[in-house]
């Protein structure tokens, strides 16, 4: 078994490793009545990815060793602030897949289920992750100065949405807070720290995160518009649809975000008004 991992290619291995997490996904959601399955993989399988192209590189190459460990990263942070939220309790459920199913009913979601949800978004999981298959293939270029720069910017987006994430959570807490003692809270939603500047820097760091990353295959040597790029303009488009998704039902619930949505970038930061 290890042998035919080892004499596998790695990009066809990750293939049907990300085929078994879609199915089960799939039956999970079956028997649990939950949708959110994907949503509890998000953070994991990139990082397990990463590490299993670097791993096929005998961890002997910098870039692709230096991809994997900022995938960790991400990945450690992402799950911790997932898990706080309940996110893999039983009920954690996103509330947009309730919205979803009410609007296009119960056989079009399984449709949706079948198709979308479960296998759509495991492979996008692993396509966000690819241009480490382009610096495995191209594996033995040296660090250059798009490296450093790329890692750097991955960096200065995690950070973002580290901080974004941490206010959003800081907020929440002090909202529900007040609604469990029977007062009413100060605000219905964020709009202030990194909010006042984009209604939703977390989104926007995420997405940039994994265009910088596409540019390590191109530091590799991959061209700077190679087909590993797909990843990250799936998660972008992906995204919003999901960021609409989420604001309809932020006004339907909250008037005044309709103010908020005139005065505030909806996703790449920019001064209010």
């Amino acid at each position: 078994m290890i042998e035919l991992y080892r004499n596998t290619d790695p990009l066809i291995s990750s293939l049907w490793i990300a085929g078994g997490f879609a199915l089960l996904c799939w039956v999970l959601s079956l028997i649990t009545k939950e949708y959110s399955w994907v949503d509890r993989l998000w953070s994991i399988t990139p990082p397990l990815f990463s590490v299993h192209f670097a791993g096929a590189g005998s961890f002997e190459d910098p870039r692709l060793n230096l991809m994997a460990a900022l995938t960790l990263l991400w990945g450690v942070r992402l799950t911790y602030n997932f898990a706080r939220k309940g996110g893999y309790k039983p009920g954690g459920e996103d509330y947009r897949w309730e919205e979803v199913q009410s609007k296009i009913g119960p056989v079009w979601f399984q449709l949706l289920n079948a198709t979308f949800l479960a296998p759509f978004q495991n492979f996008l999981l692993l396509a966000i992750v690819l241009p480490s298959y382009a610096a495995f293939e191209l594996r033995g270029t040296p660090l250059n100065a798009l490296d450093y720069a790329a890692a750097a910017l991955f960096v200065l987006f995690f950070l973002g949405e580290t901080v974004a994430d941490e206010q959003q959570w800081r907020f929440q807490t002090a909202k529900y807070t007040a609604i469990g003692r029977g007062e009413t809270p100060e605000a219905d939603f964020l709009s202030a720290g990194l909010f006042r500047y984009s209604r939703h820097p977390n989104f926007f760091c995420e997405q940039a995160m994994w265009w910088v990353y596409y540019l390590f295959s191109v530091a590799a040597g991959a061209g700077w518009l190679n087909w590993t790029i797909a990843g990250a303009a799936m998660l972008s488009a992906l995204f919003q649809g999901s960021t609409w998704l989420t604001e309809k039902i932020s006004v339907r619930k909250y008037p005044a975000y309709r103010n908020y949505q005139k005065t505030t970038s909806r996703l790449m930061p920019w001064f209010p008004g």
